[in-house]
C-alpha cells in the first residue's frame, strides 16, 4: 500500500496546466496567476483529492472552476482588440503556408468559452474525450460536439475548404484545427 503524498505529483501537471489557462484567457499574466490560485487550492484541499483518481482532470477543474468565478466577479472587461499587449507577451512560432498566426488567434478568439475549452483540453493539450468531459463537468458527446462545431467555426472564419490541406509547422495549432491527435510540449 503507498502512501505517497498526491502533492508530490502537483508539479507534473504545471505545463498543462498554464496551457489550458491561456488557452482559457489569452493572457499569460492572468493564466500564470490562474494556474497559481489553482495550485494553492489544490494544495489546502489535497485531502479532498481521492488518491487513485485522475490528478490532472482534478487540477483542470479547479482551475475551470477558478476562471468562471474570476468571470462572474468582473463587471467590465478590457479588450485587447488590436493585439498589441498580446504581441508583446509572447513570440510567435514560424508558420509556412496560407494559415498565419494572427489570423488563427482572431479567430479563435471569436469562438465561445465553451468551444474554445474543449479544443484545447482535447486539441492542443491531447486529453482524451473522456478527461475534458470529466474536467468540464459534462458528458463526453458535449464536449465531443463543442470540438466539432469549434473545428467547424474555425475552418469556417479562416475560410478554409473542407478538403484544403494546411501546411502548418506548429503542432498546437494544428491539434487544434484538426483534431488530428495529442500536442505534448
Amino acid at each position: 500500500m503507498s502512501t505517497a503524498d498526491p502533492r508530490d505529483e502537483l508539479v507534473e501537471h504545471l505545463p498543462a496546466l498554464r496551457a489550458f489557462a491561456l488557452g482559457l484567457t489569452r493572457n499569460g499574466a492572468t493564466a500564470d496567476d490562474m494556474v497559481q490560485d489553482t495550485l494553492v487550492k489544490a494544495w489546502t484541499n489535497i485531502e479532498k483529492f481521492q488518491p487513485g483518481t485522475n490528478m490532472r482532470a482534478w487540477l483542470f477543474t479547479i482551475l475551470r472552476n477558478t476562471y468562471y468565478s474570476s468571470r462572474r466577479k468582473v463587471k467590465r472587461e478590457v479588450a485587447d482588440v488590436d493585439g498589441i499587449a498580446t504581441g508583446q507577451l509572447s513570440e510567435k512560432p514560424a508558420h509556412d503556408g496560407r494559415l498565419q498566426l494572427a489570423d488563427f488567434k482572431k479567430a479563435f478568439d471569436q469562438l465561445p468559452d465553451e468551444q474554445r475549452e474543449a479544443l484545447v483540453l482535447v486539441g492542443a493539450l491531447g486529453a482524451s474525450y473522456e478527461e475534458a468531459a470529466d474536467s468540464c463537468g459534462v458528458a463526453v458527446g458535449t464536449i465531443k460536439s463543442r470540438a466539432n462545431r469549434g473545428r467547424a467555426k474555425l475552418a469556417e472564419l479562416l475560410d478554409l475548404d473542407e478538403h484544403e490541406r494546411m501546411e502548418l509547422t506548429d503542432p498546437a495549432t494544428m491539434a487544434v484545427v484538426s483534431g488530428g491527435g495529442p500536442w505534448k510540449g
